[in-house]
């Protein structure tokens, strides 16, 4: 055996055993997303309106030290606490579901001010009828509701704080309470101002509202403070919180939030992982039936890959602590996806060898030539797939940004493990006499004859009309054809033990004043209800439904909510992380084919497939959202390695075949290609109907999609993009 293939089964073996190391045990080295674990998301907007230019500049940044200080003070794990882009700040809470507490802990700006309160009893009768003296504002108390003429201008504000504890009042029947403290100049400036104030009430306003006044019945040198109120302990505690961490430099408002509880982040788990299993069976015996003994080198190669993929994800956060790698529900998907395509890799190189013992070359030679030639494929297919992961990454957020991130590691695995390992696997069975003479594999397709290119325009024209079709219903349906991440609004998924009935939720939703609110009831899951609403209302609406459906054991699943200007802006992106992919691979394909009418041809075709599943989308009333994006740019990226594979077979066969006109040279290579193109596209879409049908309700519109682009894609790999190679080419018949 020779040295070079020792030293690179060492080499694989190491590698290897690296990957395994780094991905078990699973629960401590993979970094699970919200949507697998639960928690919040949120999306928040630094309102820099209101407050002076200089202070605009760093309003951000220091927002986020602000609201990290509170996180931190309350203990959640793991954080995620970062800026996007001038004015946003994205944050994620694992494990935390608690809606309302988290706003309060974030979104309050905790600007605390004292100021004096007005004892004059006629200006106070007077601010009641209407008339407000000049330099005070008529409040109300937070714990009574009591009315007081407060002045506008602060005598202390709350930036001279050190300290804020919760305490418990002997005076108040144990209730908690909040207790400041000064440094040495607020407590000097406090001590003057309780001196020069003394049988006055001095009122402590956090962001706006009164929450007490009490009497100044002397001067206080000690510079503490107390602020009572009908505080919970936890309530008590936020306030505490939130005031030594100092005051927000301007509001923040959620323009999108998502909090998905643990039972449906565990569900999510579960099906991920059935979803998965299944996948893989159905590629592994498929692989194994089909190409005997060469399907079975493919099925290591396979696993190989698994490996890789998440032994990367476990090793990333020590190679690159600030790039946070998480595996999310769509990450699995990418996972299942990118052992599909990797099938791809491995049919190419399988039927090229199968080619070369055709043409009467021996074992070695054939091997050696199969991998030579199906190598400029390889990578050209998986690169344009990999520009379509790397915009996701790009301009992806959450599990967008995981899914392609875990298709990028799948992609650079399957080229790895494809070239490198499976060829590494035939020299060792090569030097040690195992394959000698011959390598068996199963046939189902033969060399085919058909002209493809001769009822071209028939096919334009079903095309077209079924792409006419998908935009005449989506402009008819306007916004509705949207999801919330586009539309905005809120979704809440609620699980109930028995399925409930839907009118009787809809009674629910009338009293609250939310009888325009949509009701989605899952065919595989009915004791799941989604329900779509324009407000928010859920804290409402759960206790209602509680109270509608006793001994029901309800359980909130997931709350999403994507504010109008989000919604407009995820859409803005969405379109062009659309636009931008089809750049860049056009200007690719383009620049490796060295034909103009190549690129263009297949930029066609790619926007056929997505117009296609576009259309399909909106006529079935599945809703255009985020992830349907997602499908769309792995569609574009999948579609084009067809298409490739033929581009490469045609520049192969230019040189071979030279007195063919561009009409017979198109027709024979995307004959000669067909079985490749049913076979990896076949095993793919294996793979999506195992997502499709196992992968639960939150990936079933993402499969959805897959399976029609898919399709399409094999549809628009003949019968679209190569005829329009020769719409634009010389030579035609």
């Amino acid at each position: 055996m020779e040295k070079r293939v020792t030293y690179k089964s060492i080499f694989i073996l190491a590698f290897l055993g690296l990957c395994v190391y780094f991905t078990f045990p699973l629960d401590k080295r993979i970094n699970l997303g919200l949507d697998l674990r639960g928690g919040m998301h949120l999306l928040l907007k630094v309102d820099t309106a209101k407050i002076p230019e200089k202070a605009r500049i760093d309003a951000a940044e220091r927002a986020i030290e602000v609201i990290r200080k509170r996180i931190d003070n309350y203990g959640v794990r793991e954080p995620l606490i970062q800026k996007h882009g001038i004015d946003e700040i994205v944050v994620e809470l694992p494990g935390f579901t608690d809606r309302e507490r988290a706003r309060e802990l974030i979104g309050k700006v905790a600007l605390l001010e004292f100021k004096l309160v007005s004892s004059d009893d006629a200006q106070l009768k007077e601010a009641l009828a209407g008339k407000v003296p000049e330099g005070y504002d008529l409040k109300y108390t937070e714990e009574d509701n009591t009315p007081l003429l407060v002045a506008k201008e602060a005598s202390l504000i709350g930036d001279a704080l050190t300290e804020a504890d919760v305490q418990f009042s002997q005076s108040q029947f144990n209730e908690p309470v909040v207790s400041l403290r000064f440094n040495p100049e607020g407590a000097k400036k406090f001590a003057i101002l309780t001196a020069a104030n003394v049988g006055k009430r001095l009122a402590i306003v956090l962001d706006g509202a009164v929450q007490s006044a009490p009497n100044i019945r002397e001067a206080i040198p000690s510079g503490e403070a107390v602020i009572t109120g009908r505080f919970g302990i936890e309530q008590a505690q936020d306030l505490a919180n939130v005031l030594r961490s100092g005051a927000l430099p301007a509001p923040l408002y959620i323009e999108e939030e998502r909090t998905i509880g643990p039972l449906l982040g565990q569900d999510s788990i579960n099906k991920g992982i059935k979803a998965t299993l299944i996948g893989c069976i159905l590629v592994f015996v498929f692989m194994a039936c089909y190409y005997l003994l060469a399907g079975f080198i493919a099925d290591i190669a396979l696993l190989f890959n698994l490996f890789v993929i998440l032994g990367t994800l476990g090793i990333l956060p020590f190679l690159l602590p600030e790039f946070a790698a998480t595996l999310t529900l769509p990450g699995i998907a990418g996972m299942i996806l990118s052992l599909g395509m990797a099938v791809d890799a491995n049919v190419l190189i399988n039927e090229r060898i199968r080619e070369e013992l055709a043409l009467g070359r021996n074992m070695r030679a054939a091997v050696s030539n199969g991998y030579s030639k199906a190598f400029t494929a390889i990578l050209d297919s998986n690169l344009t797939t990999l520009f379509a992961a790397m915009i996701l990454i790009w301009m992806g957020t959450g599990s967008i940004k995981g899914f392609g991130v875990t298709l990028s590691i799948g992609l650079a695995a399957s080229m790895f493990t494809a070239i490198v390992v499976t060829r590494t696997i035939f020299e060792l069975l090569l030097g040690l006499g195992w394959i000698k003479d011959s390598l068996p594999m199963l046939k189902l397709i033969g060399q085919t004859r058909i002209d493809f290119i001769k009822h071209r325009r028939i096919f334009y024209a079903i095309s077209l009309i079924v792409i006419t079709i998908g935009l005449a219903a989506y402009f008819k349906k306007g916004n509705a054809a949207y999801g919330i991440d586009f539309a905005g609004g809120q979704m809440q998924e609620y699980s109930f033990k028995e399925p409930p009935d839907v009118e009787k939720v809809r009674g629910v939703l009338k009293e609250i004043g939310l009888g325009d609110a949509t009701i989605q009831q899952f065919r595989d899951n009915p004791n799941a209800v989604l329900i779509r609403t324009i407000e928010d209302k859920s804290a409402a609406l759960t206790g209602k439904l509680k109270e509608a459906f006793p001994g029901q054991d309800i359980q909130v699943l997931r709350i999403e909510r994507v504010g109008p200007v989000a919604g407009s802006h995820l859409k803005a992106k969405a379109f062009w992380a659309l636009v931008w992919s089809l750049i860049i691979i056009l200007i690719y394909v383009a620049f490796r084919f060295k034909h103009f009418n190549f690129a263009v041809a297949g930029v066609i075709a790619l926007l056929h497939d997505v117009l296609v599943t576009f259309g399909f989308l909106v006529v079935t009333g599945r809703p255009i959202d985020l992830l349907s994006i997602t499908a769309f740019l792995t569609i574009a990226g999948f579609s084009i390695n067809d298409t490739i594979v033929i581009y490469d077979r045609v520049r192969e066969n230019m040189r071979l075949y030279q007195k063919y006109s561009l009409y017979e040279l198109i027709n024979l290579s995307v004959n000669q290609t067909l079985s490749r193109t049913i076979l990896t596209s076949g095993v793919t879409l294996l793979v999506v109907v195992a997502i499709l049908f196992f992968g639960g309700e939150v990936l079933n519109n993402f499969a959805f999609a897959l399976l029609v682009g898919f399709i399409s894609g094999i549809y628009s790999t003949v019968y679209i993009a190569s005829p329009l190679v020769l719409a634009w080419g010389r030579g035609r018949k």
